[in-house]
C-alpha cells in the first residue's frame, strides 16, 4: 500500500459547507467531537459536495470504537461481520459511523484467491485513508476546524475528472472484485474517466465476480441501474466484459439479436428518464426486459417439442428467473412482479369482450402496458395494439364500451344457451 501524503486544505480554500451536510450527520459529528473523539465526514459526502452535487448519504469516520459510539448514542446499533460499523438511527435516516481501519496482514482473513472475508483492525485516519478504494473517496472533512484532509491526491484527481484506484488495482480487485463494478458505477454517476491503470485489469479480472454472493450483486444491480445512469452503465459493463458475469442470458442474446438489443436500450433510456423525473421505479421491470429474449427462446424450444404456446410460455417463467438468480439473486416479491408483467403480454392481446375490464383492473396493468409499448417500438406489428390500449385508458366509459364492441372479432357467433332438462315426475 502507498504511504499517505497528508495535505490539509483550510476552510476558506474549499467549497464544502455545513449547509450541504444533513442535520443528523452534523449532530453525530458534533457529539463525537464534543466527547474528545476525532470526527470526519468522509467519502461520497465530501466528494459530491466538491463536485457541486447534493449528496444523499453521509458517512462518518472516527477513532471511537463501535462500542464507544454506542455509549454516546442510545439510537445506535452495531452491525457487520467483516468490519463492525455503528449505525445511528434517526427514523428512516441512518448515519453510518466507521472506526478508522488499519492494514494488518496478521488480522485480515483472505481466501486463496486474495478476497478479504474478515477485516476488523482499527488504526489511524492516515491508515484509514489508504484502505479506501478510490482517491476521490479518501477525502476527509474535519468537523473540528472545517478543513479537508487529502491523503491520496483525491483533490487533484477530482480536478482531472478521473477515478483512480489507491494502491495496485490488481491487488485491490482481488481483495474485493465488486470494486470493478464500483469503478464503472462511480465513473458513470459522476461523469469521471476511469484512470488507465485502474481500468486496464478489469477485462482480465471480470471472472472474479463469479465468487461474489448473488445477494450482494442484487444490491449492486440496484445501485447501478436505478440511479439515472442505467444506459451508460450498461454500455460500460459490456465494454469491460463485466456484463456477462451479471446478466449472462442478456449478454448472450444482445450480441445476436439487434431487435432485443434495441429493446433493452429503450428500457434503459426509459428507466433513466423516470429516475430523473422523480417517478417511481420497480427493479423488477428492467429485469423483465433483460430476460425477455431468454424467456421467448425457452418458450420456442418447448413449442418445437409439441407444447401449446401458452403452456410453454408460462412454463418458462421459473427456469428463466432461476438461471438469472445464480448470478444476481431475485427475491420472490420481485419475481412475482416480473411474472405478472410477462403474463400480461398475453392478456393484453385480447382487447375485446369482458376480459378487457379484468385486465385493466390488474394491479400490474400499468407495468404490463408500459412493457407492451416498449415492445411496439421495436416490433411495428404490435403498435396498433399498444395504441388501442393507450386510447382505451383515456376514453370515457361509454367510449370504452364502444371500442370493445367495435373490436369484437368478425363472424363470432354467440353460443346458444343450453336448456335445462325438466325432470320427469
Amino acid at each position: 500500500m502507498p504511504k499517505p501524503n497528508q495535505h490539509i486544505i483550510p476552510r476558506d480554500q474549499h467549497s464544502v459547507s455545513r449547509e450541504f451536510i444533513s442535520e443528523n450527520a452534523l449532530k453525530v459529528l458534533y457529539r463525537l467531537h464534543k466527547d474528545g473523539y476525532q470526527a470526519f465526514l468522509v467519502g461520497g459526502g465530501v466528494r459530491d459536495i466538491l463536485l457541486g452535487l447534493r449528496p444523499k448519504d453521509f458517512d462518518i469516520a472516527t477513532n471511537a470504537t463501535p462500542e464507544e459510539v454506542k455509549k454516546l448514542f442510545r439510537n445506535c446499533r452495531i452491525i457487520g461481520r467483516r468490519f463492525r460499523l455503528a449505525h445511528i438511527l434517526y427514523g428512516r435516516d441512518i448515519i453510518e459511523v466507521a472506526t478508522f481501519r488499519a492494514h494488518c496482514d496478521d488480522n485480515i482473513k483472505q481466501r486463496n484467491d486474495g478476497m478479504i472475508v474478515r477485516d476488523n483492525v482499527y488504526g489511524t485516519v492516515e491508515e484509514d485513508a489508504i484502505r479506501r478504494d478510490f482517491t476521490v473517496n479518501a477525502l476527509y472533512y474535519n468537523i473540528a476546524d472545517f478543513s479537508i484532509h487529502d491523503y491520496c491526491g483525491g483533490l487533484a484527481d477530482l480536478a482531472k475528472r478521473q477515478l483512480k484506484m489507491i494502491g495496485d488495482p490488481v491487488e485491490r480487485y482481488k481483495e474485493d472484485p465488486v470494486r470493478m463494478l464500483r469503478a464503472v458505477r462511480l465513473g458513470c454517476k459522476l461523469n469521471l474517466t476511469i484512470e488507465d491503470n485502474t481500468a486496464k485489469p478489469i477485462n482480465d479480472m471480470a471472472y472474479l465476480l463469479e465468487g461474489i454472493p448473488a445477494a450482494r450483486l442484487w444490491e449492486e444491480y440496484k445501485k447501478m441501474f436505478l440511479a439515472g445512469r442505467a444506459q451508460r452503465t450498461f454500455n460500460q459493463l459490456k465494454s469491460f466484459g463485466l456484463l456477462e458475469y451479471l446478466f449472462p442470458q442478456t449478454s448472450k442474446h444482445i450480441i445476436h439479436n439487434d431487435d432485443f438489443a434495441e429493446f433493452v436500450a429503450l428500457a434503459l433510456e426509459n428507466t433513466d428518464r423516470r429516475v430523473n423525473e422523480d417517478k417511481s421505479i420497480n427493479p423488477a421491470f428492467l429485469l423483465a426486459v433483460m430476460l425477455w429474449q431468454s424467456l421467448m427462446q425457452r418458450t420456442d424450444k418447448l413449442v418445437n417439442k409439441g407444447m401449446h404456446f401458452n403452456d410453454a410460455f408460462y412454463k418458462s417463467f421459473n427456469p428463466t428467473i432461476n438461471e438469472q438468480s445464480q448470478t444476481i439473486s431475485i427475491m420472490k416479491r420481485y419475481a412475482v412482479v416480473m411474472q405478472d408483467i410477462w403474463a400480461l403480454q398475453l392478456r393484453l392481446k385480447f382487447n375485446f369482450g369482458k376480459r378487457v375490464w379484468s385486465v385493466l383492473d390488474h394491479p400490474r396493468f400499468r407495468a404490463g402496458y408500459d412493457f407492451l409499448v416498449l415492445r411496439a417500438e421495436v416490433d411495428p406489428s404490435l403498435k396498433p395494439l399498444a395504441d388501442w390500449w393507450t386510447e382505451f385508458q383515456e376514453a370515457s366509459r361509454e367510449q370504452r364500451i364502444k371500442m370493445i364492441n367495435q373490436n369484437k372479432p368478425k363472424g363470432q357467433k354467440r353460443r346458444p344457451r343450453k336448456r335445462k332438462s325438466r325432470a320427469s315426475h
